[in-house]
């Protein structure tokens, strides 16, 4: 389980190449390795993977082809950062939201509002999630938990929302470097997902019964 709360970033010094599947080697800060063992879950952007080798600094992490296209992930090349987020454990403080690093799709920047002490960026989402999106709810962007500002209809069909950045957010992870057509990763507020889906199937059995009468 993770909470959200990105404990910084990370550069990606190497990346091999498979067929469906990727490796990606990563310099980790020594604050982040503390207590790090083969088999350990991080975060990157928001993705839930394994430790699979640590040599020094350098950690290594294997992306296999689920990954590769539902996430940003695929598209890193060496030099680029990443954000990360260690595993949370028992008796942590839970300072977003509770989140799995399971990503159900990508959202694209579509506009960076700037103000003198915050930024807005608004996303634009596949239709068929904009169900799970509300005013002051909670989504994970590339890992960070945040809270939905304002949502609305684009001309295309799709949802767009937007997220209020405060500095420290900004300073501490990659959506400071976020620019209009980027893709970043989107984890739907899983207790939302369940709601949402909960009610929608009652309605249906409801309907079907009706139908029936």
């Amino acid at each position: 389980m993770f909470t959200g709360i990105v404990q910084g970033v990370a550069k990606v010094v190497a990346v091999r190449e498979l067929d469906d599947f990727r490796v990606h080697v990563v310099e980790m800060p020594p604050a982040m390795r503390e207590g790090l063992e083969i088999g350990a879950s991080v975060a990157h952007n928001g993705v839930c993977l394994t430790v699979t080798a640590i040599d020094g600094d350098s950690i290594s992490f294997d992306l296999m082809r689920e990954t590769l296209r539902l996430t940003n992930l695929g598209a890193i090349v060496p030099g680029q950062c990443v954000n990360i987020e260690r595993a949370a454990r028992f008796g942590d403080e839970i300072g977003g939201h509770s989140m799995s690093g399971h990503i159900i799709s990508m959202a694209e920047v579509v506009a960076i509002e700037e103000a003198p002490n915050n930024r807005r960026l608004w996303f634009s989402l596949p239709e068929r999630l904009g169900r799970f999106v509300f005013e002051k709810g909670y989504i994970g962007v590339d890992g960070i938990s945040l809270t939905i500002g304002d949502v609305r209809q684009s001309d295309s069909g799709s949802v767009e929302f937007s997220v209020n950045l405060i500095p420290e957010t900004l300073s501490r992870t990659m959506l400071q470097d976020r620019a209009p057509g980027d893709q970043v990763n989107i984890e739907i507020d899983p207790q939302t997902q369940v709601i949402v889906e909960t009610v929608e199937r009652v309605l249906s059995q409801k309907s079907g019964r009706s139908n029936t009468l």
